[in-house]
């Protein structure tokens, strides 16, 4: 069977089916991204490899709408010019839904770390926007990734993360292999037109990239699963991926543990106050600061990679303690992933949205396994850090408010910190407009 899809600019979508088996009647899940459509044929005299068309209308009143609003900035302005993105940009639902599918269901998305599926049987769970996914490894070690959806009648299948043999439903107990074969379906006499081969799980292409697992939800390409590192480093990192893997593909560090925030400002709110070049640092987080060189901060921006640099202020650690070491090194990975390596730590932020107000950041910490038995500096380390995180929300949480106040509409960039920022801000517009 062979599907062609068409967008017209109604935001119809046009599927050929090609059906050279000539078996009716005609069941199929046509898949557009993110969004589903199920369509059934029942004809009884079909002609030799006969096409049937069958046209399927999106509501665009909600593209509209955001497109609209994307308007409202231009990234041609140069920066020492330039209004940041209007206030709408982190209020409007419609926008908010545009970004899920024109931002987050494009391109290479950080999911997880390669310790949560090391051996073969563990698996890990997770949701982006109304994307619930699984990642493992079957028995024989390969890696696979999945919607993390029953196909009988949609219940989630696992949840959590942890090792097992096979994914059973909680629902009517449909089991299916870890390699995502659909391998018992329960009660089920007198069905008609049921191909199991057909009934198996839908595949996600995934790839490993360092120490980072990664998801891409784009449907092209799915007869490669899993996709080669070098490949994929070059996709998601551009030109900054051989400076980051000298940096981050470091086998001495391990997983250590992980916090969860849930804030109360849109995603993109996190992601500004990250890319400020460090412009808030002195006046929200003194402490920090007092272990920075500020005056050496600095920046560079890559194709979707941002990097800030900043050298550490031995002077003004404790002779026991020095968490920060004599360089730190700040990534932000285009749309919603930092990467932070200081001293003998690294800890990664994956921010995800959960609405036009609200985000997850999830904190992964990675240490150097020299120290994973230093109780002490370990319990100082994450205690200071989790007083920074503590302050970025208080932070976060009031711009979000002050975002929705009548008074504001638009600001201004500091031209000389906030490069970052504005490049982030181009990338979400180009994004947005494709």
């Amino acid at each position: 069977m062979a599907i062609m899809i068409q967008r017209s600019i109604t935001s119809s979508f046009l599927v050929e089916i090609k059906n050279p088996s000539n078996k009716f009647p005609l069941h199929y899940l046509y898949k557009i991204g993110p969004r589903s459509f199920c369509c059934s044929f029942n004809l009884s005299k079909p002609k030799k490899h006969p096409i049937y068309k069958c046209s399927f209308t999106v509501s665009s009143s909600l593209d509209k709408e955001a497109q609209t609003l994307i308007q409202q900035f231009n990234p041609q302005i140069p920066i020492e010019e330039a209004l940041t993105p209007p206030s709408s940009w982190y209020t409007d639902p419609s926008f908010h839904s545009l970004e899920l599918q024109q931002v987050f269901y494009r391109g290479w998305q950080a999911v997880g770390y390669t310790q949560q599926i090391k051996d073969p049987h563990q698996y890990f769970t997770g949701r982006l926007g109304n994307v619930e996914y699984v990642v493992c490894r079957d028995g024989n070690g390969k890696l696979h990734a999945f919607h993390n959806v029953c196909r009988h009648h949609a219940s989630l299948l696992a949840s959590g993360s942890g090792q097992k043999s096979c994914f059973v439903c909680p629902y009517h107990g449909w089991t299916y292999g870890l390699d995502g074969t659909l391998l018992k379906a329960n009660r089920i006499s007198g069905i008609k037109n049921f191909r199991v081969h057909e009934m198996g799980l839908v595949p996600l292409r995934v790839a490993i990239w360092g120490p980072f697992v990664l998801l891409n939800f784009e449907t092209e390409n799915l007869l490669q699963q899993e996709s080669q590192s070098n490949i994929v480093g070059d996709e998601w990192l551009g030109s900054s991926s051989e400076l980051l893997s000298t940096r981050i593909n470091d086998s001495s560090l391990k997983f250590l543990c992980r916090h969860e925030y849930t804030i109360n400002c849109n995603w993109k709110v996190f992601c500004d106050n990250y890319l400020d070049g460090g412009y808030h640092v002195p006046y929200a987080h003194k402490g920090l600061a007092s272990g920075l060189k500020l005056e050496s901060y600095s920046s560079i921006v890559y194709e979707k990679v941002s990097i800030q640099k900043c050298d550490g202020d031995a002077t003004e650690s404790a002779p026991d303690f020095d968490r920060l070491g004599s360089k730190a090194l700040y990534a932000f990975i285009y749309p919603n992933f930092m990467v932070n390596r200081y001293g003998p730590w690294m800890d990664t932020n994956l921010v995800v949205p959960l609405g036009p107000r609200k985000c997850q950041v999830i904190f992964d910490y990675f240490l150097d396994t020299s120290l994973k038995d230093d109780h002490d500096f370990v319990e100082r380390s994450l205690k200071e850090s989790e007083r920074v995180q503590v302050e970025d929300i208080i932070l976060c949480e009031s711009v979000q408010r002050g975002i929705e106040s009548p008074a504001y509409c638009c600001g201004r960039y500091a031209p000389t910190v906030e490069k970052p920022m504005h490049h982030f801000h181009c990338l979400l517009y180009e994004n947005l407009c494709n």
